[in-house]
């Protein structure tokens, strides 16, 4: 197992730099600096999602994807490792098939409310969406493997589906978008 943090403030960033996994420096606006810190983020929004009470199930799935999230986040901090398995987006491809089967076809669209765990929900899935958008800017400039880009990308489909379930429990629903223009589009003219 690699080094363990034995002293938290190092002051060896206060030059604007930061420390890979391969000892190597790059200044903190890099954009695996981001990729890192937006997985990152992704993660502690999950533990505050991970707060609510929540059906055994869902609370299993979302500790397992606090795991891969460290992964991920261990294999962008070294260039050219790799942590993150291609089984652990198989393992979210069968999360999101089992999670959405259980749900009603949607209608239209729904907006990021509901229940305050399916709200968190939401916010862990933008949290996705950012973190997979850096991860792509970063793939375009250096190689990846694409296991972290997929992950995500389904990590945020996944969240979107869980705010969903979230929603239904005690008898809740989703909370659909009332477009005016798309109420006007629907009813017929006058006379």
């Amino acid at each position: 197992m690699g080094q363990r943090l034995t002293q938290i403030a190092t002051r060896t960033g206060d030059d604007g730099t930061t420390g890979l996994g391969d000892n190597t420096r790059v200044p903190k606006h890099h954009l695996r600096v981001q990729s890192m810190g937006d997985v990152d983020e992704l993660n502690s929004q999950i533990g505050v999602l991970l707060c609510e009470d929540l059906p055994p199930a869902v609370r299993a799935l979302l500790v397992e994807i606090q795991h891969q999230l460290f992964n991920l986040g261990g294999e962008l901090s070294i260039p050219g490792f790799e942590l993150l398995k291609p089984e652990a987006v198989l393992h979210l491809d069968q999360a999101l098939a089992d999670h959405n089967a259980a749900l009603p076809r949607l209608q239209e669209f729904i907006l990021p409310a509901g229940s305050r765990p399916a709200a968190l929900a939401h916010v862990c899935r933008t949290v996705a969406r950012r973190a997979e958008r850096s991860v792509v800017a970063l793939q375009q400039q250096e190689t990846l493997n694409d296991t972290p880009r997929q992950y995500l990308n389904r990590l945020s489909d996944l969240m979107f589906v869980l705010a969903r379930v979230l929603n239904r429990l005690n008898g809740g629903d989703d909370v659909y978008w009332k477009s005016e223009r798309l109420a006007a589009a629907q009813t017929p003219p006058p006379g």
